[in-house]
């Protein structure tokens, strides 16, 4: 009995640690993603007025607007493609990539076709906080 006490308090203590050690997807980690990538061009609070914002062309969308200019309906996918570096052929954007820098644990998501994909957690939890943006 007190060796299945110990394994059960060893393989708790175990998950624990792992789970503390794991690289934050939630809003916090989401939240401090935005302010460490997308602030700077696209302000605090999303709407494209960050302090590299000034004199810059095309100037920074306010991404706040961008369920209502898609006629009420988020694009997940095509906002974590433009976030990941996919600007659908401008070659001239100056959105800078953000794949490598929200590598790590990845989760399934579904980009709207169907199929599931492998996709980097902080990818998705960057999306999801610009959809909590929303006005």
């Amino acid at each position: 009995m007190r060796a299945l006490v110990l394994t059960l308090g060893a393989g708790l203590g175990l998950a624990a640690l792992v789970a503390a050690c794991a690289p934050e997807a939630g809003p916090g980690g989401a939240r401090a993603d935005f302010a460490a990538y997308c602030a700077a061009c696209h302000g605090n609070d999303g709407r494209g007025g960050g302090p590299l914002a000034e004199g810059m062309e095309p100037v920074p969308a306010d991404v706040t607007l961008i369920t209502r200019r898609n006629g009420g309906v988020f694009p997940k996918a095509q906002v974590m493609g433009h976030i990941a570096g996919y600007t659908m052929g401008r070659s001239e954007s100056p959105m800078p990539q953000f794949s490598d820098l929200l590598e790590g644990p990845q989760v399934m998501f579904d980009d709207g076709s169907g199929q599931t994909v492998p996709t980097p957690a902080r990818l998705v939890a960057l999306a999801d906080y610009v959809q909590s943006l929303q006005r």
